[in-house]
């Protein structure tokens, strides 16, 4: 049989990569700060948050490098296994299976092929035989193809998350708090706005609450993590609070932080907590099980930050990491806060 690449059907092995490659994403969900599809929420939307997330899970793993040895990824993508150390190389493949996904969804349901829409992701086979447009090739984004058509959900927060990873590879270093909160315009607020999407609950006050939540998580990861993303050759604590502290990079590169450091991490913590409390009414916005995840997205951050200061501010020997039962704390003080 033909090679993927092609267009025409990819060998055994190759479905076995695909899968294999699809299944190291997702189980990374796992470990966030925040429950990505809980056990709780109807079967629907688990499999179509779970979609969502494997979509953000995978552009984030192509702009940091952190995609499985081997290549299998380029080659869904329709690149030589070679190219996956190249993340610009890597992001323009997606970007353009991303939009197969819209082209092949749109095409379906103009044609009224809703059901083969709908059981998209199944053969990894892009040539298609009644005039629609191609499937994606890769396993992940055709899993998303459900989603988008049954959701009507629109390309710019999918094509904002690559293009944040794009800034990734050109911008490594922000000079002003304003600055990282453009960043995290691109590279954490889409994702709120797609649950919103998901779930049916979209309006201009809940994206405003949404993207204030957003944020907040997107900054306290970044603490969580500003020793390996120092070791990346990334800085996300804006320059300017650096010079206000007196902390160099070369301070952050040590095993432990001094008193700046910690000064520093303690100031951009309170301001992650600032906007998540500014987001939080979106929690009692909201009714049934979707109230109960949004509470378990703000109790991951806030829990996260609760173990950051139980660190004393120091995140430089490793990221400081919630428990369960803080995690089940925080979310339950959260629902009655905005019950």
């Amino acid at each position: 049989m033909e090679d993927e690449r092609s267009g025409s059907p990819s060998t055994s092995s190759g479905r076995l990569d695909g899968r294999e490659a699809a299944r190291a994403v997702l189980d990374k969900a796992a470990h966030e700060n925040f429950p990505v599809a809980p056990f709780f929420l109807p079967r629907a939307w688990r499999a179509d948050l779970m979609a969502v997330y494997g979509y953000a899970r995978l552009v984030d793993d192509i702009g940091d490098g952190d995609l499985p040895p081997g290549g299998a990824d380029a080659e869904l993508l329709g690149l030589d296994r070679d190219r996956a150390g190249d993340p610009l190389a890597m992001l323009d493949a997606f970007e353009s299976d991303l939009r197969r996904v819209f082209d092949h969804a749109h095409s379906n349901i103009a044609n009224g092929n809703i059901a083969n829409s709908d059981n998209a992701g199944g053969t990894g086979d892009t040539d298609t035989a009644d005039g629609a447009s191609p499937e994606p090739r890769h396993p992940l984004l055709r899993a998303l193809l459900p989603t988008v058509r049954r959701h009507r959900l629109s390309p710019e927060p999918f094509l904002g998350l690559i293009e944040a990873n794009r800034q990734d590879q050109r911008v490594r270093r922000y000079a002003t708090y304003e600055d990282l909160l453009g960043y995290c315009e691109l590279s954490a607020n889409p994702v709120g706005r797609l649950v919103l999407g998901v779930t049916g609950t979209t309006s201009p006050e809940r994206v405003r609450r949404s993207d204030k939540i957003c944020t907040a998580l997107q900054i306290v990861e970044h603490l969580q993590d500003v020793a390996e993303d120092l070791r990346r050759d990334r800085v996300y604590l804006p320059a300017e609070d650096m010079k206000r502290f007196g902390v160099t990079e070369a301070d952050l590169a040590a095993p432990t932080a001094g008193a700046p450091v910690r000064a520093l991490i303690a100031h951009e913590a309170a301001r992650a907590e600032t906007l998540l409390n500014e987001g939080t009414p979106l929690v009692g916005s909201v009714h049934g099980r979707l109230r109960w995840l949004l509470a378990g997205f703000v109790a991951g951050g806030r829990a996260a930050l609760r173990a950051v200061a139980a660190a004393g501010y120091d995140v430089l020997p490793g990221p400081p990491r919630p428990t369960k039962l803080s995690l089940l704390r925080e979310a339950g003080a959260t629902l009655r806060r905005e019950g």
